[in-house]
């Protein structure tokens, strides 16, 4: 079946088979009140209550607005999106600047705002000592809530267990323990973002992702017709394999018919004799014909 029969029925299906409303161009695709784009148990809503009750006044001091510039990024968001992102296995400063655009939690959190990953890698080196100190808090006051794991960091090793009615308080190495262990987690967490990072901008440069599309293809424009080029090519190719194909099988057709044509003189009937000579019955009748 060529191109043109196959696109014929995938117009036909089309028009006869009914589906949901598909329209990428409306104005609206999700609710205007952004609480309602998660379910309210979602980890987003908890870690950014949790960082809400903590003490940035650190991070806030080192903010002179008096210089003028571009306002900064609020570090409520800033310090909610990094351990998230951390939390959630996106150690690259690139993807959680991707991740601001495409993924939902990550729209929530930021209220739809997109610091660019130089941004981002700036806030964590500037704020490193006090961004690893809130980390922790946030991991220890998640424990104590009665979470297991945040994200992908898993807590259950150093949380209370529910039998703890035998031992009524955990001792103070234990507790020593919990401690450092969440900060070990935190350490090695910023330090696969900061190598994360430096590996990307040693890979792709300073400013660029590494996944941007061809100039060609940015734009609906140009990218239109460029898919119509690439498609005329692809139908081309495959007509010229189709008749490729043809001309193989005639070709083979043709050498099987020759092949019969030239096969010579059918075989001889095989003899009665057991020496292979002719019969006498069969030399008479050879004479008689």
């Amino acid at each position: 079946m060529d191109s043109m029969s196959n696109y014929a029925i995938l117009r036909f299906m089309k028009t006869q088979t009914p589906f949901r409303p598909y329209n990428p161009d409306q104005l609206l695709l999700l609710p205007p009140d952004m609480s309602h784009w998660l379910p309210q148990e979602h980890l987003v809503y908890f870690l950014r209550d949790v960082v809400g009750q903590m003490d940035l006044s650190t991070i806030y001091a080192s903010y002179d607005g008096s210089k003028g510039g571009q306002p900064a990024y609020h570090p409520d968001m800033m310090v909610a999106l990094l351990i998230y992102a951390y939390c959630a296995g996106l150690p690259s400063s690139r993807k959680i600047e991707r991740a601001s655009y495409e993924l939902i939690p990550f729209r929530v959190l930021t209220a739809d705002q997109h610091p660019d990953h130089d941004t981002i890698a700036e806030f964590r080196r500037r704020h490193l000592e006090a961004l690893a100190a809130l980390f922790i808090q946030v991991l220890r006051l998640c424990q104590k809530a009665g979470l297991v794991k945040l994200g992908h960091v898993s807590l259950d090793g150093t949380k209370v267990r529910a039998n703890a009615s035998k031992h009524k308080a955990m001792s103070y190495g234990r507790m020593e323990k919990s401690a450092v262990e969440l900060e070990a987690e935190v350490k090695r967490l910023l330090a696969e973002a900061e190598a994360t990072d430096k590996a990307e901008e040693d890979r792709y440069g300073k400013d660029r992702h590494g996944d941007e599309l061809p100039e060609e293809l940015r734009f609906k424009q140009g990218r239109l017709a460029r898919i119509k080029e690439a498609k005329e090519v692809l139908e081309r190719e495959a007509r010229e394999r189709a008749e490729q194909k043809r001309l193989e099988q005639d070709k083979k057709r043709q050498q099987r018919e020759a092949s019969e044509d030239h096969r010579g003189r059918p075989p001889k009937a095989p003899s009665e004799r057991p020496d292979g000579r002719p019969s006498i019955t069969s030399r008479i009748r050879s004479r008689g014909s």
